[in-house]
């Protein structure tokens, strides 16, 4: 190997020709570029005295090394008192050549940077002998690089999963399994059976066996239906094992195995002390038969999903009776079957099952495996296999009362999540609903999110059957799944699982074009029925007609009283509706803890409602820090506008698009200016899309003047007609009243998205120099000639 390294062969001279090159570009090299450049090639034989070198010569080796001897001399680095992330940087620059969204946020380029090159090497984008620094003979790019991978995304026909799931690739899999917290799906399409088997066995060693908490699907115009109950249902934790995947789970055999073999202690030392005990003949016999009954124990605790911190508890079983009674609906394994074909969780018990027809498919009954390839149809049957649910329950048997079943029209019993509302049923009846009593449990996710991804009342079902359970769900975001009055059918499953326990649902984000019902009466059914969540959105464009949809006899969500929550997060997006005060104050008085709130696109029904509103919020919400307004006009409440800006509680006030300067008068921006000043508690003012121009730009400078006892450390102004100019003033004015201060001011940063600074970009760089020796600002190069139409109507 050291003969190797000191006496590189012509392909290896090749490989590092580029290197070389590069060195002779700058003419003539220095003695300590050419001893680099040779040590570089000969790293294989030199490595442990490389890193032992002085700080001065290391510093000038580290960027002649390849990527992996670079993340190999990461603790040399450190102990030597040097960071690669410069070099890394350099890497992504040269390699990537593109900007990482939020660049200024990362803290760890050797990460983004193998973390980008997995991806991008899994999918075929990138070609690592395209830079000698990627093409290294000792570097398996998704091996060494897959320890680094936090998030993974998937997409198109997830050709991605195929690759990690082949046999060679078992090593990198491992490394994910430990690694990765987010799995991502992305324009996925349609995908046939050895892709989805591939997919099982991922999702399988990645969320039940592995880290990943967080499972994302985006831009899914026409989901297939198949795939995409299957992702969801092992997020949840579900996978019916056996013969229907002919994949055996090693983890799952050793885990069983453990379990076995500590019941056959436990049963034989009891038998043991029971001898001890007694003396008579039941007693020896009794002790005589126990290795039989411990295997029959054995068998019995193999069939039961193991239970631990990481995992959900298992659902309770309940079966009924079929027309097959040769076949178990869990695909377990028959008595006869060998080791080798042991399941990754045996059956749980055998149990009989009628079938119903699923639509346009002819259904039959699971046969047993009749060697090492199952039927192409069984992975079908593991996402769809049709069961005739009863009343008391899909996953639990729980007991309710008949005032409970009947309690509204968006509830249904605890154990039975989706009956079958008038927003969720499909015709031909409940056909394709799947079945969680077929399933095992395992770890699932606590992040599940949807975006664009139309949901039809079939999945709806399936997803609400899934949530009914889904206790360790923490974040669900549905953004634009055209629920319609599917809605009815998840909020049914989300009120199932609110009556477990263990629920751990804080987090909870629904948003798409048409609302069903209206938004506050929305919240009120969410929040009657989840009082412990954190964070709630809700929010839609646009304004179903609801005359004569809402079923008879059902009473109005908004009619059930709201207990005490820990809501601290409100966002409310309405549909131009009216905001009524009277809908939004039993809300505000069951959230005593609310910090935040955010009202968007609502309509103020007459000129008291929002000091109504204000009143409410002074009287309910002696917490609140935040408070947010977006497109809600505002020209005729300047009153109530000033009374917000002298609140001695809120840190942040937004008041977006909300037309302030519309028919204010002369008076009321020094107003606005004079109350900020006086506030100490202000953090934090937001005015984007008010039209202030560069006059009233340069005129809320004096909310810094040296009279001013103002503690505003963030101010946007994005998207308000401001000019070079403007802005440059406003940059002078503001620097005089630092010095002023002599220097001190909490100020820290500045938005200026979408304003007019391309008009003359020589001033505009100008003052954001200047600015930029102030405060942090954040701006973008804006095409202002779109906006031509509102620059002449605030002329």
């Amino acid at each position: 190997m050291a003969a190797r390294c000191h006496r590189p062969n012509m392909a290896a001279r090749g490989r590092w020709a580029v290197p070389e090159a590069a060195m002779a570009a700058e003419r003539p090299p220095s003695l300590f570029a050419l001893s680099a450049a040779a040590v570089s090639r000969s790293m294989g034989a030199l490595e442990r005295d490389v890193w032992a070198l002085p700080r001065h010569l290391l510093r000038g080796l580290l960027p002649l090394l390849t990527i992996f001897r670079l993340e190999r001399a990461e603790g040399a680095a450190r102990r030597a008192g040097l960071s690669t992330q410069p070099i890394w940087r350099q890497l992504w620059d040269d390699v990537m050549k593109t900007r990482p969204p939020n660049s200024e946020n990362i803290t760890c380029w050797r990460k983004k940077f193998l973390e980008t090159f997995f991806s991008n090497v899994l999918h075929g984008v990138l070609d690592v002998s395209s830079d000698w620094r990627l093409n290294d003979h000792h570097f398996s790019p998704l091996l060494h690089s897959s320890p680094h991978v936090s998030q993974l995304t998937l997409c198109n026909m997830l050709q991605g999963a195929v690759e990690l799931a082949a046999e060679h690739n078992h090593k990198v899999l491992e490394n994910l399994a430990g690694s990765l917290r987010t799995l991502k799906f992305q324009h996925l399409l349609s995908s046939d059976q050895s892709i989805r088997r591939s997919l099982v066995l991922l999702l399988h060693r990645l969320i039940h066996h592995g880290s990943v908490s967080q499972v994302s699907m985006y831009s899914w115009p026409v989901p297939d239906t198949v795939l995409l109950v299957l992702i969801l249902s092992m997020s949840a934790g579900f996978w019916r094992s056996g013969n229907a995947l002919t994949y055996q789970c090693g983890l799952c055999r050793e885990e069983d195995k453990a379990s076995g073999q500590e019941l056959v202690q436990e049963r034989a030392e009891r038998d043991c002390d029971a001898e001890r005990e007694g003396s008579d003949g039941e007693n020896q016999k009794a002790f005589h038969e126990a290795p039989a009954e411990a295997e029959a124990h054995l068998n019995s605790v193999l069939s039961v999903p193991r239970s631990s911190p990481l995992q959900n508890q298992p659902c309770e079983e309940a079966s009924s009776e079929g027309p097959c009674d040769h076949t178990s609906i869990q695909g377990g394994s028959s008595p006869g079957r060998g080791p080798g074909q042991l399941s990754c969780h045996p059956v749980l018990r055998k149990t009989r099952r009628r079938l119903k027809p699923a639509v346009g498919r002819k259904r039959r009954c699971l046969r047993r495996s009749r060697g090492p390839y199952a039927d192409p149809e069984d992975l079908y049957d593991f996402v769809f296999t049709v069961a005739r649910e009863d009343n008391s329950g899909l996953l639990e048997k729980t007991s309710t009362t008949e005032g409970e079943n009947a309690e509204n029209w968006t509830s249904s019993s605890p154990g039975s999540p989706c009956t079958g509302h008038a927003g969720c049923k499909k015709r031909g009846g409940p056909a394709g609903i799947f079945s969680l009593k077929a399933a095992h449990r395992f770890r699932s996710v606590s992040t599940l999110e949807l975006f664009s991804i139309p949901l039809t009342g079939e999945t709806c079902r399936t997803l609400s059957n899934l949530l009914s359970s889904w206790v360790s769900l923490e974040n669900l975001v549905l953004s634009y799944n055209g629920l319609d009055a599917n809605i009815c059918c998840i909020l049914s499953g989300l009120r199932a699982l609110s009556r477990h326990p263990g629920c751990r649902l804080r987090v909870l984000r629904v948003s798409d074009v048409f609302s069903h019902m209206p938004c506050m009466e929305l919240v009120h059914c969410v929040l009657s029925a989840f009082p412990q969540l954190h964070t709630l959105l809700v929010s839609f464009d646009l304004k179903h007609q609801l005359e004569g949809n809402r079923p008879e006899g059902n009473p109005s969500c908004s009619e059930v009283e709201i207990p005490e929550s820990s809501l601290e997060q409100l966002e409310i997006r309405f549909p131009r509706e009216p905001l009524h005060t009277t809908f939004l104050l039993p809300v505000l008085k069951a959230s005593k803890s609310l910090q935040q709130l955010s009202l968007d696109s609502a309509t103020l029904p007459c000129s008291q409602e929002l000091g109504l509103l204000l009143e409410a919020l002074k009287e309910c919400t002696p917490n609140l820090k935040k408070l947010s307004f977006h497109d809600v006009n505002l020209a005729e409440h300047q009153k109530e506008v000033l009374l917000l800006l002298q609140d001695p509680v809120l840190q942040e006030i937004t008041f977006s698009f909300c037309r302030l300067f519309e028919s204010s008068t002369a008076e009321f921006l020094p107003e606005i200016i004079k109350t900020v000043k006086r506030n100490s508690t202000l953090k934090s003012l937001k005015l984007p899309g008010n039209r202030l121009g560069n006059h009233r730009l340069v005129a809320l400078a004096d909310i810094f003047s040296e009279d001013s006892s103002s503690s505003l450390c963030q101010l946007d102004v994005s998207s308000n007609c401001i000019k070079p100019d403007g802005l440059l003033e406003f940059t002078k004015k503001l620097e005089g009243h630092i010095q002023q201060r002599g220097g001190q001011i909490q100020f820290t940063h500045l938005r200026l998205f979408q304003n007019w600074l391309d008009q003359d970009a020589e001033t505009a760089q100008e003052a954001l120099r200047r600015l930029k020796a102030v405060c942090s600002v954040v701006n973008d190069s804006w095409d202002s000639s779109q906006a031509f139409a509102d620059y002449i109507s605030v002329m």
